[in-house]
């Protein structure tokens, strides 16, 4: 069902992955979509693929219209570049901006197991500026086009890792701020009408994980200072490969985007299983992922895999519990 007729987007990072996930899935849905990324054309010899032409290619075959525009986040010139060919081809509109673009992933992998101060200082530029310097750099020109028409969403896509440990200290702590960045741009934004919510998916087979996964496997690496834990397990393999697809971010993006009641969100951390379940979503293979605040979940990967065989899914950790057990008061 076509329901982001008429309205323009911006996905940050659309080459591969969740980015191209939810890029198509908003075209899909009817809207005009703006992708960026490094890659314009498909490069030779890749195995994983990624370009931005492949992205629009997709999904004009879906019937969808995605328009590809080269972008390296780094530089704030190609950031307002991009902005101003958006306003001028669309009289000023923009009603979704997605901030996904991320360039970590290499300097994760490369620094798992391993202390902040065994890795240079740099690790944190790596980390987070492509990531939450650029999220802000995007929400503040995305802004300057949604204020004056009252109207507009802004998505940062977040993680469970702003919440607890999880691969390095850099990535913790700019995840968390990408949180806090709806929260406290929302609270600017709400007289304005705008809205901005920090997106956490499950467990994602992309690309990258996939291939790291198989790749971990085929070298017999399985040592906790290289990756992550079950990441070198060839039973990890399958379960990648039935949780959530690339494109469950983008249905849930889609949904949140004609959500009528969408400010009541503003400002908050939301899930894409709770989205899913709230908009009666499935996801490409017909079903529903995993949701992260289950016991199941928390026990699986926990290393109880056994306990979590035997518990239902429908099983909740309360979030009041997840929020408490990050609790930073003494």
């Amino acid at each position: 069902m076509v329901h982001l007729a008429g309205k323009v987007c911006i996905v940050t990072g659309a080459t591969r992955g969740i980015g191209r996930g939810i890029a198509l899935q908003l075209a899909e849905s009817g809207a005009k979509v703006y992708i960026t990324g490094r890659t314009l054309e498909p490069r030779k010899g890749s195995s994983l693929g990624g370009s931005l032409r492949e992205t629009a290619s997709e999904a004009e075959a879906r019937g969808g219209t995605c328009v590809p525009i080269q972008c390296d986040h780094t530089s704030e010139k190609d950031v307002e570049r991009l902005f101003e060919i958006v306003k001028n081809e669309n009289d000023g509109q923009l009603d979704i901006l997605v901030n996904n673009a991320y360039a970590a992933i290499n300097a994760i992998f490369s620094s798992l197991g391993t202390s902040f101060y065994e890795f240079p200082p740099t690790l944190w530029d790596d980390t987070n500026n492509v990531g939450l310097r650029n999220h802000y750099i995007c929400s503040v020109y995305a802004a300057r086009l949604m204020v004056p028409r009252k109207k507009g969403l802004i998505v940062n896509v977040s993680s469970v890792g702003g919440l607890q440990y999880l691969f390095n200290v850099p990535y913790g702590i700019g995840k968390d701020a990408c949180d806090r960045m709806a929260a406290d741009c929302g609270a600017e934004l709400r007289k304005h009408n705008v809205a901005f919510v920090s997106l956490w998916p499950g467990p994602v087979a992309t690309e990258n994980v996939i291939d790291t996964i198989q790749t971990n496997i085929e070298s017999g690496r399985n040592d906790d200072r290289e990756v992550p834990k079950g990441y070198a397990d060839k039973d990890m393999l399958p379960t990648f490969k039935i949780c959530e697809t690339t494109e469950f971010a983008g249905k849930c993006i889609a949904g949140l985007g004609s959500d009528p009641n969408i400010m009541a969100m503003s400002g908050k951390v939301v899930t894409t299983f709770d989205l899913g379940r709230k908009y009666k979503l499935q996801d490409a293979h017909g079903h529903v992922p995993i949701d992260m605040c289950s016991l199941k979940f928390a026990l699986q990967h926990s290393g109880h895999t056994w306990l979590a065989s035997i518990t239902p899914s429908f099983i909740q950790v309360p979030k009041w519990l997840m929020w408490l057990s990050a609790n930073r008061f003494y």
